[in-house]
């Protein structure tokens, strides 16, 4: 039976966390393969891919996104419901729970879930004794387009919130997949204290346009999430091609696994060359390998260059209120709601002011927006 901690005692906020203590170097690593319809195949080749990450040095490793089989949403099937069990005592947890143990390992290990009438794509974090710190569920679901992902059909947005885990070898801020493309999700979780950011994932190309290559995109979002919360960030992707019965044509998952740096620069990928690495950049068209990589950062050297730089310090969420809606209407100043009035480029109404708050443009009560 796995180690769950009790809800009292995880995950921790950042509120909740000493300060980072110095010099605290921590190895990531990030690994990539692919999978076949042999489950218990493609469960025996991740715990090697893991076994593979801390003989190399490997602290804190990412798996990638439903490792445990196909990526059975590029299609409808009422049977692959049959592929989820409960989070507690979930065998695959279980099983690499017990390997982070042997290997004082910090790991990620996403299943398909489900809880009584309802589906989640889930994902543990274990820790280095092998205690099961929580469970994450994805918070946003993807639906198309073409036959890419059509999660919707099983899964249920996530109710456990983004939520930061105090581990072996620092803070892990852990989201899945198209949680990635979303800033908000990345910025709440560094808020909470997150010193890394790991998103298992499953991404590839575009059979219904071709000519959309949505690799470059998929990291440079990623890469801007390290960059404006000056973290290291970890992305596992599988790899190759996949076609379930049912669906129109084949998938080929284009891998790319990366870590990026602070800065946004991509510190290893697996496939890439050196080359095309020595300056902090992408490979542009990296080899569709399995493999792994891995690359140190000092957490406690990060957390003070964070806290010089003032991204923090100088944020102003008094003024952010829109973040809290759909449409970006009906917040004020410090939050307060009111209606957008049209002012520069406003939203409906007249003037340039909003009643019951501040200005639609900088949020201000008193201001010289639109020549007021």
């Amino acid at each position: 039976m796995q180690r769950l901690l009790p809800a009292a005692m995880r995950p921790k906020r950042a509120t909740d966390m000493a300060a980072a203590a110095p010099g605290r170097k921590v190895v990531l690593a990030v690994t990539q393969f692919g999978m076949s319809e042999d489950r218990a195949a493609n469960a025996d080749k991740a715990e090697q891919y893991v076994r593979r990450a801390a003989a190399a040095g490997g602290q804190i490793v990412v798996l990638p996104e439903l490792f445990e089989s196909m990526y059975f949403p590029m299609v409808h099937s009422e049977e692959y419901f049959q592929l989820a069990a409960p989070f507690e005592g979930h065998p695959l947890v279980e099983r690499f729970a017990r390997l982070a143990a042997e290997l004082r390992v910090v790991l990620t290990v996403s299943f398909f879930e489900v809880a009584n009438t309802t589906y989640f794509n889930s994902c543990a974090l274990v820790d280095a004794d092998g205690t099961v710190l929580g469970r994450y569920r994805k918070s946003h679901i993807p639906d198309g387009p073409g036959i890419r992902y059509l999660e919707k059909f099983y899964m249920s947005p996530g109710d456990t919130g983004l939520d930061v885990y105090d581990t072996a070898y620092g803070r892990v801020g852990l989201a899945i997949c198209w949680d990635q493309w979303f800033p908000e999700a990345a910025r709440a979780l560094v808020l909470q204290g997150a010193e890394v950011l790991v998103y298992p994932s499953c991404i590839g190309d575009e059979p219904h346009d071709p000519a959309n290559d949505s690799y470059p995109h998929w990291m440079r979002v990623q890469q801007g999430h390290a960059a404006a919360n000056m973290v290291p960030l970890l992305a596992a992707n599988r790899v190759g091609r996949e076609q379930l019965q049912g669906s129109t044509g084949p998938v080929t998952y284009y891998g790319g696994s990366f870590i990026a740096g602070p800065q946004g620069q991509i510190l290893a990928q697996v496939g890439a060359s050196a080359k095309a690495l020595a300056h902090g950049d992408r490979d542009p068209a990296p080899e569709l390998a399995e493999g792994l990589v891995t690359a140190e950062v000092d957490l406690a050297g990060l957390a003070t260059a964070r806290a010089q730089w003032g991204l923090f310090r100088d944020r102003r969420p008094d003024l952010y209120g829109a973040l809290m809606t759909k449409d970006g209407g009906n917040v004020g100043a410090g939050g307060s709601s009111y209606a957008y009035s049209s002012g520069r480029g406003g939203k409906g109404g007249a003037g340039g002011k909003a009643g019951g708050g501040g200005c639609s443009c900088c949020g201000k009560q008193e201001c010289s927006c639109n020549g007021r």
